[in-house]
């Protein structure tokens, strides 16, 4: 899985398959997803999925630090747009301002979990911050500004494991202090979801605006470390909840996935990857049963 993405100047630059299109960039990798079939993303304002919306209260984006400005007691998210890195005018949510670089979403009122190639460190904690509300809530915004109980900074790593063999990650986070206003979500204890079961990947996509993305099918349910979906996830939802779209219940982290933009023809921009609704790899999700070290909730 590999991506070029071509500059105004006619400069192409290619990324890796765990690479995101970002114009400041980050150590971070981010590991590319697609769209299965019709694009099922939404903003929260377009959501009519009441319980969805109040999940997503409890998703936060990694931003790196160098993209928040502070100005007294408030941050302002400096970042471009889709369009403006690259992405074709033509796509959708190309007017965006696109910051993240990860998702994560709270079990506890200071612990936050993401996937475990989003934080390789102590030291990407110290350069990034987690911010909550990173969305359009009412309506498609063009700057964010938030305040200091939106803005989080993670101060050690509680577990986490990126295992090239069993393909394991995942990070287990502790935030600077608990998190206000918000709740942890409710996640699997044991056992594993149904082989029908239909999800709800709620996240960062291409570190766009939180966007909540639904009618996700169980594709293959056999791995005991993870299950595969046909998700529209992109880079920056890494570290997603993957909730089973009825009880909400967090069955697991977005990690990776199918090729996310390619160049059609001759264009200078790049569009996005679609497949049949069952065609492509699918998307990978890390079972959140794996990690023995979360709060009890």
């Amino acid at each position: 899985m590999k991506f070029c993405l071509i500059t105004l100047s006619v400069l192409t630059i290619c990324f890796g398959a765990n690479a995101a299109v970002k114009t400041n960039f980050s150590p971070i990798k981010i590991v590319p997803k697609v769209i299965y079939g019709q694009d099922d993303r939404l903003d929260i304002f377009e959501s009519s999925d009441s319980l969805m919306k109040e999940l997503a209260k409890s998703t936060a984006a990694q931003i790196l630090n160098n993209n928040l400005v502070q100005e007294g007691d408030k941050y302002i998210v400096k970042s471009n747009t889709l369009e403006e890195q690259g992405i074709c005018s033509t796509e959708r949510f190309a007017k965006q301002m696109a910051a993240a670089n990860c998702s994560g979403f709270l079990v506890s009122a200071d612990t936050l979990v993401t996937a475990g190639h989003c934080i390789n460190a102590v030291s990407d904690c110290e350069n990034h911050s987690w911010v909550f509300d990173f969305a359009n809530t009412n309506e498609e915004k063009t700057s964010f500004t938030f305040s200091k109980d939106q803005v989080y900074k993670c101060t050690k790593i509680i577990a986490r494991e990126k295992n090239s063999s069993t393909l394991n990650d995942y990070s287990v986070l502790k935030l600077d202090r608990p998190v206000v206003g918000r709740k942890g979500l409710k996640v699997r204890t044991s056992g594993k979801p149904a082989d029908d079961a239909v999800f709800t990947v709620i996240g960062h996509p291409t570190g766009l605006p939180v966007k909540i993305t639904a009618a996700a099918d169980m594709r293959d349910n056999s791995n005991p470390i993870f299950f595969r979906t046909n998700a529209d996830t992109y880079g920056g939802n890494s570290g997603s909840a993957v909730v089973d779209s009825r009880t909400g219940i967090v069955e697991g982290i977005l990690v990776r996935g199918d090729q996310d933009y390619q160049q059609v023809d001759n264009d200078t921009c790049m569009v996005s990857v679609h497949r049949d609704q069952f065609g492509g790899r699918g998307e990978d999700v890390t079972r959140i049963t794996n990690i023995k070290a979360l709060p009890k909730n």
